[in-house]
Order: structure tokens, then sequence, then C-alpha cells
């Protein structure tokens, strides 16, 4: 389990609705679009809504009309994770029959005052493993994860290894909201749409080795991993809609795609394209993974990322 994939490449983009796109998320669809054009395979989109608390009403409409504008034409239907609260709730008593779940008491403030930094977050102690304390009733749920170091070759990145109970604790999969966590629903869609190959944003990297046990311990296919560098403000933070980033425009899609191309390291066009689809003719054939830098580098906030404001940058995250 986890080396095996169909034959036929199918990726994904998966843009959470908290927001328009900012050019952060178009580097991400560009580089995974082209990377499954490449191949002849297939990308789809999905609607990463499962924290409904966070989604902006008519951002998905915004992002996805974005997506076209730029001729990054997707296959299929739209899945929204809003839809399959079933799923992951199907996936999660799996895992309570296993007796890999546990309920959990703790607060983040409780959670904060007791754990060690990690990677994404104070470690969690482990206080509820053995029972609820007295008196407490259950906020959360979580997975009891083993001492084990788990490894991934990351297309980019290269070899990443994090043992989770050291490095991150036992991680939430329901949270107190009542909603199912976000590395528990990612791993039901990627298996539920095929998905074989991942590229995204290495602001994820982090959280890839909990999706590969998850996915070990759902009998589930790993897919491969490719994490592409984060685009930086002038602070060195990453570009996101909830620090209110500038917005790509739709209007003015080939200058977008020229930033995020040269960003992404890749050798220039032979012409300047008339509009999107030559731009697609062009940038497909001469796509290279190897060619994509693994550090982050710093975008000026007036310019994101046009031209000589685009300089390397070893980035925060992970």
């Amino acid at each position: 389990m986890g080396s095996r994939h169909p034959a036929a490449y199918r990726g994904r983009f998966a843009p959470s609705p908290s927001g328009p796109l900012h050019f952060g998320s178009l580097v991400a669809a560009v580089a995974s679009f082209a990377d499954a054009r490449q191949h002849g395979g297939e990308w789809l989109v999905r609607i990463e809504d499962v924290d409904q608390q966070r989604a902006v009403p008519g951002a998905d409409r915004q992002i996805l009309s974005t997506l076209d504008a730029f001729g990054l034409h997707w296959d299929g239907a739209v899945l929204y994770q809003s839809q399959r609260t079933e799923c992951y709730e199907a996936a999660l008593a799996q895992l309570r029959r296993a007796g890999r779940c546990y309920p959990c008491a703790c607060t983040r403030r409780e959670i904060a005052a007791s754990g060690p930094a990690g990677p994404e977050g104070p470690i969690y102690s482990g206080r509820c493993r053995n029972g609820l304390p007295a008196g407490r009733d259950p906020r959360s749920e979580r997975l009891r994860v083993d001492p084990i170091a788990i490894e991934v070759e990351d297309r980019i990145q290269g070899p990443v290894r994090q043992c989770l109970a050291t490095e991150v604790g036992d991680f939430v999969l329901r949270r107190a909201d009542g909603f199912h966590a976000y590395q528990l629903a990612v791993v039901v869609d990627d298996a539920a749409q095929q998905i074989n190959q991942i590229v995204r944003g290495a602001d994820l990297l982090s959280s890839t080795p909990r999706q590969v046990y998850l996915q070990r311990l759902l009998g589930l296919e790993q897919p491969r991993y490719a994490h592409v560098p984060l685009a930086l403000d002038a602070t060195g933070r990453k570009l996101s809609k909830t620090l209110a980033s500038a917005p790509v425009d739709p209007r003015d899609p080939i200058a977008g795609l020229a930033r995020a191309w040269r960003f992404l390291g890749q050798a220039p066009l032979p012409e300047p394209p008339a509009d999107v689809s030559v731009f697609w003719q062009q940038a497909i054939p001469r796509w290279r993974i190897d060619a994509v830098p693994r550090a982050g580098r710093r975008i000026d906030a007036d310019d994101t990322g046009s031209g000589d404001s685009a300089r390397s940058q070893p980035s925060s995250n992970p």
C-alpha cells in the first residue's frame, strides 16, 4: 500500500472559499495544472469548505470564474466538501472501530499551556488519551498516533520525515465546533476522486505525514506529492487571503500567468502569447518540475510578483 497508482495522472486544485484567489494560490494552481496537462492527465477542482465558519458567501463562484479567466479549465464536476459530511463521518467511524480515536476535553488554552511548540502550534500532551478528566465533557475527537516516523519523498522538496508522536501529537479529526478536521476530509476526498498526484503550496508540507498516516490506517492509496514554494510578503509571511493580499486580476490573465511562471522558475516562453490559450499551448510542453525552486520567494506588495521584484528568500514555512 502507498506505492501503487492508476496509470492515468489525476491531479487537483483545492482552494478554500475564504476570499478571492491571490497570487500564492495562483502559483499553486498554475503548477498543478501544468504538471497534470504535461502528463496528459486530468485536473480536478475541489472547494474545501469543510470549515463553514471561514467560508465567504460567493467566494467559490469568484474563484471558479478567475480560474476560467486564466485558462485553468478543470475536468468533471467541482466537488464541495460541505456536501460530503457523511463520507467523513464514515471514515471516522472506521477509525473508531479500530480503536484509533478518543474524545478530548481540552481547550486551546489548556493545550497551549501544556504542550511544547510544534510545526503548527503546541504539541498535544495526550492528557485525554487514557480517558476524560473527571467532570469534563468531550469537545473534540483525536487520532491516537503511534511513535513511528513517517517518511515521504516530495518531488520538489525532497525527503520529508516526521515523527507524529513527538512533533505533532494525537491530532484532531473532529473539532469542538462539530466540523470534521481538514486532515481527515482531504484524505477522504483525494481517495474518492482517485487523486494520485498532488501539487500544492509548501505551507501544507508539514501536514503531509499526518495525511499519509491516515491513508495507511484507512487502507487508501498514497498519492505522490510536490510542494511548490510560497509567495511571501515583504515581512516574510505567506501571502494569504486572511492577510488581505491583493487578489489576482482576471481582467489581465496573461500578466498574472507570466508572473506565476517566472516565480516557479520556468524558462521564458518563445514569444509573447496573444491570449491564455496560446500561453498554455507554449507553457505546457515546457513545464519542468525539477526547475521549481524549493525556498519561498518574497513578493513586493505593489507588484504581486512581477518581474524584478520577485527575489529569492528562504521561506519561514516548512
